[in-house]
């Protein structure tokens, strides 16, 4: 018997430490997409048309034509 619980109790151990390293990992990755988020949110400020100050060169021709 007190092998079984320690066999259940060594992979409740495993299992606790493998949550925590995951909620690791999940917690790094929200604060990534949130900094990119950020990034995109603002390379999108400054594309956007000429009603709001950014150029738009859909309508030029390139510069080697």
């Amino acid at each position: 018997m007190t092998e079984r619980i320690d066999a259940i109790e060594e992979r409740v151990a495993h299992l606790t430490r493998t949550v925590e390293d995951l909620s690791d990992i999940v917690a790094r990755q929200a604060d990534e997409i949130d900094r990119l988020t950020r990034r995109m949110a603002h390379m999108l400020d400054r594309m956007s048309g000429p009603d709001e100050g950014g150029a738009v060169l859909t309508d030029q021709r390139p510069p080697h034509w």
